[in-house]
């Protein structure tokens, strides 16, 4: 539980906003880290996306392997860049998918082999999971990871917006970051659904309403 793992009440709402994270980080055991961590310390030269707020402590780790890496804060460019362009007729929002990918996603035609995805797929608009998805489908080598976490639930402490730290053993620090809400929570069948064109995963059983998945390219 977030109340537990970081020892302040969060009533009813989200953590108050703030830069980009702030507050404790708190270990965490990952079983897809774990496996990630295994491939990375194999050799160096990967290149990696690293997505959320930019963590000097990823980028000093991955570098240090010898990887190089792609910053890209996709729930923060989603949530406040302006790519709803308008409603349609029945009143929905109308989302730039492409012009959100040109400005957070564009590689230059570099390909990748792992992305640290975490969890920002429950929080990107509806709109924009899909495309993100397929976009980096076709920037990642054949035999890429996708590490994912998914939440279970759309309600409870759990599901504050926060910020993965790598760590060198099967930990991951968790922090707080922006106060971005939880638009979804995906089941086993829908995170299928949506990798359908990946060529496998495998899941990673978790205690605290987050599930682990790594996709393979």
């Amino acid at each position: 539980m977030i109340r537990r793992w970081f020892g302040k009440k969060q009533g009813s709402g989200a953590p108050a906003p703030v830069a980009g994270f702030s507050g404790p980080k708190v270990a965490r055991h990952s079983g897809g880290w774990s496996a990630v961590r295994k491939r990375l310390e194999e050799g160096p030269g990967l290149r990696i996306i690293d997505t959320g707020y930019t963590s000097p402590t990823n980028i000093n780790y991955l570098t240090n392997l010898g990887h190089s890496v792609f910053m890209a804060d996709l729930v923060h460019d989603a949530c406040t860049g302006k790519w709803q362009t308008g409603t349609d007729e029945e009143g929905n929002p109308v989302w730039d998918a492409q012009g959100f990918l040109d400005n957070s996603l564009s590689f230059a035609g570099r390909m990748f082999d792992i992305v640290l995805l975490w969890t920002a797929l429950d929080y990107l608009p509806e709109a924009l999971v899909a495309p993100v998805v397929n976009h980096l489908h076709a920037s990642m080598n054949p035999g890429g990871s996708v590490l994912a976490f998914f939440h279970t639930r759309t309600h409870g402490e759990e599901t504050v917006h926060c910020r993965f730290h790598l760590t060198p053993g099967d930990d991951v620090e968790v922090q707080l970051a922006e106060a971005f809400p939880i638009q979804r929570a995906f089941t086993n069948r829908s995170i299928e659904r949506l990798f359908s064109g990946w060529s496998g995963h495998r899941q990673f059983l978790a205690k605290d309403s987050v599930s682990e998945v790594i996709m393979t390219r």
